[in-house]
């Protein structure tokens, strides 16, 4: 299984939206093996023949691909064109056949669609970004530029690393409200929630509870899917999510 299409948004025939796996790719050792991290210590030609094989499957190619170099902040990048970009955590667009991509670790992936004015986001939101309310953001930018009312959108909150295992000091738990995280006393430290946390922006931004999924998985509990950056000590791939709308 390379990839699940996320069921939330299955009412649209036009939109193409799915996280990948780590599985059926080229990739070896700590990488196997589907993965689309290039600044990882994988060999470059492997993660280009893996993403070629995902959007294959598809349906797409990379010259539609739209990314962005991820610097964990909360920098929204409105997209007109496929490419390359750097400084960005998420991507907007309202273009068709340009299908926005984020790789992640054990951050939270999350998918946004405004069916009404056929608008696509892809939000890569690790700590800081969702402490810097990186949904709301974007969600501001898809109204400023798209006219979208988050009432009226889907959203898929996607596999991340899981409370139990996300441990952090207090510097970090202090950026969280207490209603996501809880302090273990036996080992000194902190366990975010980070579906938690960005599933409540999404209510908070707007949207309906029965317009939002939320993936069962762990990217530590599930590394047999899931590449992840903590249980593997930094040496792993990277698997994501795309989005976007077909003409």
């Amino acid at each position: 299984m390379r990839y699940q299409p996320i069921k939330i948004f299955s009412f649209n025939d036009h939109l193409l939206a799915i996280e990948s796996t780590r599985k059926g790719g080229t990739s070896e050792g700590a990488f196997a093996s589907l993965n689309l991290g290039a600044f990882t210590n994988d060999l470059k030609e492997t993660v280009q023949q893996n993403k070629e094989i995902l959007y294959s499957d598809l349906g797409i190619n990379g010259d539609q691909i739209a990314s962005s170099f991820q610097c964990h902040g909360n920098e929204v990048l409105n997209v007109v064109k496929p490419g390359y970009y750097e400084g960005f955590d998420a991507l907007i667009t309202n273009k068709k056949n340009i299908f926005l991509q984020i790789l992640v670790a054990d951050c939270t992936p999350i998918l946004l669609f405004d069916p009404i004015h056929e608008a696509v986001a892809a939000i890569h939101a690790g700590w800081r970004g969702t402490a810097n309310a990186i949904v709301q953001k974007t969600l501001d930018k898809m109204t400023l530029h798209f006219q979208t009312k988050p009432s009226d959108c889907y959203a898929y909150v996607g596999t991340c690393i899981s409370q139990a295992f996300f441990e952090v000091d207090k510097d970090v738990a202090d950026n969280f409200d207490q209603a996501f995280y809880f302090f273990d006393l036996e080992k000194d430290k902190y366990f975010i929630d980070l579906k938690g946390c960005n599933t409540r922006a999404l209510f908070d931004a707007g949207l309906m509870k029965n317009h939002i999924a939320i993936s069962p998985f762990c990217t530590v509990k599930d590394n047999d899917l899931f590449f992840s950056h903590r249980y593997e000590k930094g040496t792993t791939g990277r698997f994501g999510v795309i989005i976007g709308m077909r003409k």
